[in-house]
């Protein structure tokens, strides 16, 4: 009887412990997938709650795993101050764009290129609160239509709709022409119809001459 008691005591405290954790995590806030295209400059927003008010220890990590899978490297880290990468595809490409005081994290990818293509992370720590959700952001770099990628699609465009243009109002002269010579020989054929029907008629109407 005694067993049970102190089972079910350590079964409320678990509970009790799970509730005191989840209340002290931070909670991080991402978007699931971002779309940017390729040369451009992408902010990746990352937001967080804590039950603790932010401290002086707040620290931030940003990471990337590539599609690939292969191992996560370091992107930007704020602790008091930002910290940008010394090295890496990173380096020189990210810059701190967040408020702590609206607990705001985010960061700005500069010149993206297909190679970023994969996952981001934003992990937040405000101590005591030190465990929480990562924040995970997919990005994905899509290719720019170039100038001249859009001067040769307006050309193509254009030349064929110069072309049915073309097509459209020869078969319409063709119809036209084909429709005046068919009137015309309506009007030619009437023509002789109507001067036999005269001659008939004079023929009928000239006196038949008597024989002696």
């Amino acid at each position: 009887m005694r067993g049970r008691t102190w089972l079910g005591a350590a079964l409320v405290l678990g509970v009790q412990l799970r509730a005191l954790w989840l209340a002290a995590a931070v909670e991080v806030h991402t978007a699931k997938e971002v779309v940017a295209v390729n040369g451009t400059n992408q902010r990746l927003k990352c937001t967080f709650s804590s039950s603790s008010p932010v401290s002086d220890q707040l620290l931030v990590s940003w990471n990337f795993q590539p599609e690939d899978l292969s191992s996560h490297e370091p992107v930007f880290r704020y602790l008091k101050e930002p910290y940008k990468p010394p090295s890496g595809r990173f380096k020189e490409r990210v810059t701190w764009d967040g408020n702590i005081e609206r607990n705001d994290v985010s960061i700005i990818i500069w010149n993206l290129q297909p190679t970023d293509n994969g996952t981001f992370t934003c992990q937040v720590t405000n101590r005591p609160d030190v465990y929480g959700t990562i924040g995970e952001v997919r990005l994905r770099v899509v290719q720019r239509v170039t100038f001249s990628e859009i001067h040769f699609l307006a050309m193509a465009i254009g030349s064929a709709s110069g072309l049915m243009i073309i097509v459209v109002t020869a078969v319409i002269i063709c119809r036209q022409h084909r429709r005046k010579a068919r009137d015309k020989r309506i009007e030619v054929a009437d023509t002789e119809l109507k001067e036999k029907e005269s001659l008939k008629l004079r023929e009928e109407k000239e006196p038949i001459p008597l024989e002696d």
